[in-house]
């Protein structure tokens, strides 16, 4: 299939074949921990991370629903955007608006309206509906709440479904402009549909190389070891790139990798509400998906990194071995937010 990394203590080795001689295809599967190797023809392949289909819902149908809920969201996001705002706190700096739970409340009913089964996880509401459904709704109803807040631009409506644990449909509705002149662009995507952004097709960027780069990573509200890892990722990239940006949105993030206006994206600690749309709008664009180690990505896991492809495994040679170092510290990296009767083909 392709040529993947095999994570050591100190560093990433890439196992290459001759390609001296022309011969057919041959693969070899490795496995180092949770991170499956396999090489062929010198090329390495990272795990889809799409569903291979909508289920037994079609692909239209369900993703007409996702992007009229994340409208509906969008809608009440709007309304709200040039007006005060009623701020509360999660944690220290961690903040929810009266706009966030406005959204999501319309965003569940449209779903609900459809598809009253349906397992939904939403950030601010949690987890409802029926755990032994194929399918799961990832709902952020206001991703980038903090530039909310401000009137920053770089926040979105994020709506993710998961059949039976991996990415089927996508809807993104991100804010752009600013203060006295706010409008919206839509990303969609179904597995195996492609990825558009306000209806036209769209794909991710050609750049292969890192000093010809725009990169973007993200930082979460806890300050501990990842986080200072992922400050000294962003000061290396700052150097050997044309430069990293911090927009505060993962939904926005990964749809600019997909629009091809940035080549990657890499975060710790994301939740499932924060990726499940993203992942497939990179993925169906033409990019790739997965863990900050390499190995294989699924929207319960604790890292994510995605880029166009061309440049994956070069930002593994670094972020990979910073991760594995996480590793050694005790950092948990293990599955978070699945619900436990959910139903998974991974």
């Amino acid at each position: 299939m392709g040529r993947y990394l095999l994570p050591s203590s100190h560093c990433l080795t890439t196992l290459r074949l001759s390609s001296a001689t022309p011969r057919p295809a041959k693969r070899r599967a490795f496995r180092h921990g949770r991170v499956r190797a396999l090489v062929s023809d010198g090329k390495r392949l990272f795990a889809k991370i799409g569903a291979e289909s909508t289920g037994p819902i079609p692909a239209s149908e369900l993703l007409g629903v996702v992007e009229s809920a994340a409208k509906t969201g969008a809608e009440v996001v709007m309304e709200a955007v040039n007006k005060p705002r009623n701020i509360t706190y999660k944690g220290l700096t961690d903040l929810v608006t009266d706009t966030d739970k406005s959204s999501e409340s319309a965003i569940l009913e449209v779903v609900r309206k459809n598809f009253k089964n349906h397992l939904i996880l939403g950030e601010e509401g949690g987890l409802i509906g029926d755990s032994l459904s194929d399918y799961l709704w990832c709902i952020d109803p206001l991703d980038g709440t903090t530039n909310f807040a401000h009137g920053y631009p770089s926040f979105a409506v994020s709506i993710g479904v998961l059949y039976r644990g991996k990415p089927a449909a996508a809807t993104v509705v991100e804010f752009v402009g600013g203060p006295m002149c706010w409008n919206t662009r839509t990303f969609t995507a179904s597995a195996g549909g492609g990825t558009y952004c306000n209806g036209q097709k769209i794909h991710v960027s050609q750049t292969n190389q890192v000093e010809r780069s725009l990169l973007v990573t993200g930082f979460g509200y806890e300050h501990d070891d990842a986080w200072s890892t992922n400050i000294e990722l962003f000061k290396h990239y700052t150097d050997v790139s044309r430069g990293v940006r911090r927009l505060g949105s993962a939904a926005t993030d990964m749809s600019h990798v997909a629009l091809g206006i940035v080549e990657a994206y890499w975060e710790y600690r994301l939740k499932p509400w924060d990726m499940a749309a993203g992942v497939l709008i990179v993925e169906e664009a033409g990019g790739t998906v997965s863990r900050m180690d390499g190995g294989d990505f699924t929207v319960f896991d604790r890292s994510v990194l995605v880029s166009n492809g061309h440049m994956h495994d070069k930002l593994l040679e670094t972020i990979g071995p910073a991760t594995e170092e996480l590793k050694k510290k005790g950092i948990d990296f293990s599955l978070w937010f699945k619900p436990d009767k959910y139903a998974t083909d991974f």
